[in-house]
């Protein structure tokens, strides 16, 4: 995809079509990049814009990752061929200017300010701004609640916990009910979403096959860290992730977890630049005679031992979610709050310019002879497609002061 361009007054010389996006990507999970591999489909090279710690507890509350975390796990994002650290929560045409971005892609939520306004209302004016589908299923919400819950409803194959539901319904709720974009909703997997993940590379020759397992829960800088040492090791690697089932997991970590589930967990590993492949469901032992899932590969001398030289476990992410507990409700009652204020707000010019559409309709001159009921009515149904009745009668005597 390219975009033309004049070259020395000649003929014009086709350019890359840069594009913009930009966020707090705070707990980075499967969403996010999935609205990264949307945005680069749209150009050539993909620009990613990550707001600084202050600037998001100005305007959302405290984020659970430092900026130099969370710059890093946009970086392994393979979607991504740039970040901008520090980027502005406003979203302006200096910015993409700056950074000679053509324009710059959010999903179909809202972003607000701490006044209410909308981050992207410039690049929208100037029609520099394009939307994709934000993924239904996912939100930091909603894996916030999981940690918080401690509860298994979440886990592939085991039934629905309806008390978990309850509670997660209500977490980061305000009193007048549910935004539709704060809110928590649950993962379908599809085999069109793994397709769209997946390299779909099989190993070339000369190519170094490495195999990594784990639980790779909450995908986090830790693994990110891991397997960036993992892919130096060989010249040409690729390499295989295998993920343990949820049970699996559960079985040799305890409490609640994983905290996503296999199908979550498959997509943020295929986000990673550095994972080649991922096997799903990947046995715990080689083989069920061995007591060391790694016994086999130590025999043949090929097991190497990797030091992520990260601290950071999923553990830990856990305890700092529980440690600012009342911070992150707050933070989410706040943000759908505002969210709903604002869809109160187009519900109530929507409403308005019903009724100017009926009172204009309505006027003497234009009934007086009297149109059919049913041409005055469709004819306001066209000029009003939100027109809430349909009857003649109704629109007639509809009390038309407010």
């Amino acid at each position: 995809m390219m975009r033309n361009g004049a070259a020395g007054g000649g003929a014009a010389a086709p350019r890359p079509v840069r594009v913009w996006c930009d966020g707090c990507y705070d707990m980075v999970h499967y969403g996010h990049s999935n609205q990264l591999r949307q945005a680069r489909a749209m150009g050539d090279y993909l620009i990613v814009g990550v707001h600084t710690d202050e600037e998001i507890a100005k305007h959302k509350g405290p984020p659970v990752f430092t900026q130099e975390e969370r710059y890093k796990m946009v970086q392994a994002i393979k979607w991504v061929d740039e970040i901008a650290p520090g980027a502005p929560y406003v979203t302006t045409l200096e910015t993409l200017d700056k950074y000679n971005c053509d324009f710059c892609v959010h999903g179909d939520d809202i972003t607000l300010t701490i006044d209410g306004k909308d981050t992207y209302e410039e690049v929208k004016t100037a029609g520099r701004y394009r939307e994709c589908k934000r993924t239904q299923g996912v939100s930091t919400t909603d894996l916030v609640g999981r940690m918080l819950l401690m509860t298994k409803a979440h886990h592939s194959n085991i039934d629905e916990d309806l008390d978990y539901r309850k509670h997660t319904d209500n977490f980061g709720k305000g009193p007048k009910g549910h935004s539709p974009w704060t809110g928590v909703s649950q993962f379908l997997q599809t085999s069109q979403k793994i397709i769209q993940f997946a390299s779909g590379k099989e190993p070339q020759p000369g190519d170094t096959i490495i195999y990594v397992a784990g639980a790779f829960d909450l995908f986090h800088i830790g693994h990110v860290d891991f397997l960036e040492k993992v892919h130096q090791l060989a010249e040409r690697p690729y390499i295989i992730a295998g993920l343990h089932f949820d049970q699996e997991v559960n079985r040799y970590k305890g409490k609640n977890y994983p905290i996503m589930n296999i199908h979550e967990r498959t997509l943020s590993v295929l986000a990673c630049r550095y994972v080649s492949e991922v096997v799903i469901g990947a046995p715990y032992a080689v083989t069920a005679d061995l007591l060391d899932h790694f016994k086999e590969p130590k025999r043949r001398g090929i097991f190497q031992l990797v030091d992520s030289g990260s601290n950071l476990t999923t553990d830990l992410i856990v305890q700092r979610i529980i440690k600012n507990r009342l911070e992150f409700e707050a933070r989410n009652q706040k943000k759908e709050a505002k969210e709903l204020a604002v869809l109160e707000s187009s519900r109530a010019d929507a409403l308005l310019t019903e009724r100017h559409s009926v009172a204009f309709w309505r006027s003497e001159e234009l009934f007086k002879g009297g149109p059919s009921e049913g041409s005055a009515v469709g004819v306001l149904r066209m000029c009003c497609p939100t027109l809430s009745c349909t009857n003649y009668a109704d629109v007639m005597s509809w009390d038309l002061v407010a």
